[in-house]
C-alpha cells in the first residue's frame, strides 16, 4: 500500500478502518457497510487508495481517490 492508504478489515468481531502507518484503528463498526463508508470518506479526504478486505483477510476491493490517480484505464 502507498503510505497513508486506508484499510478496512475485520478483527475481533468488528470492522475497522486504519490508515497505513498507524498502530491502532481510527474507527470501529459492527457492520461492514458502515466501515466501508467511513473508510471511503477517509481515503477520499486523504487522496489515497481504499483497500477493503473480506472477513477472511483477503483483499476484496481497491478504490483509488481521486479517480484520476488510478493507474488503470478502465471504467467502474
Amino acid at each position: 500500500m502507498v503510505k497513508g492508504d486506508v484499510e478496512t478489515y475485520h478483527e475481533d468481531g468488528q470492522w475497522k478502518n486504519k490508515p497505513e502507518g498507524h498502530e491502532r484503528a481510527s474507527s470501529t463498526h459492527d457492520v461492514k457497510a458502515d466501515a466501508q463508508a467511513q473508510g471511503r470518506e477517509m481515503a477520499a479526504d486523504r487522496g489515497v487508495e481504499h483497500v477493503i478486505k473480506k472477513q477472511d483477510g483477503t483483499i476484496g476491493e481497491k478504490n483509488t481517490y481521486p479517480r484520476s490517480r488510478d493507474p488503470r484505464d478502465i471504467e467502474g
